[in-house]
């Protein structure tokens, strides 16, 4: 299968990468924001919903950042994150906040001039250990 390459530069680009993501797994110590080149690069292990029961490491890179915040994110670098959702939320005309939602109730906000991010798969897929679960117990 084609790796999968995503760009997002308005809420509903957004949206897409975010259906991509939802429960990709990923550590504290996979998120860097290079704050002199504005940028921000997770790198993280994302679930195949559109080819099932696979995972393959993927980039999420945001550009134009002008801040990044945690809330309630382990400090622990090898803590396992599990990304629930991304969601833009506009300011002044063309920038926003992009929130990166986890498992648990922690958040990433990051504060962008504009909307510019890209999602790339790294590798080959490999055989997932188990499909992601949710609350009403089945998996989405």
């Amino acid at each position: 299968m084609t790796p999968l390459r995503l760009l997002a530069e308005d809420a509903d680009d957004l949206q897409i990468i975010s259906a991509a993501l939802q429960d990709a797994i990923m550590r504290p110590v996979d998120i860097r924001w290079e704050k002199e080149a504005r940028r921000l690069t997770v790198v993280l292990s994302r679930f195949c919903w559109e080819c099932g029961g696979t995972r393959v490491m993927a980039a999420m890179q945001f550009g134009d950042v002008q801040a990044v915040k945690s809330r309630r994110l382990p400090r622990l670098p090898e803590a396992a994150l599990e990304l629930l959702a991304l969601d833009f939320l506009p300011t002044e005309a063309p920038g926003g906040q992009v929130m990166m939602m986890f498992a648990g109730g922690g958040d990433l906000r990051i504060d962008v001039e504009c909307l510019d991010a890209v999602l790339t798969d790294l590798s080959e897929r490999w055989p997932a250990r188990v499909a992601p679960t949710h609350l009403d117990g089945a998996a989405q």
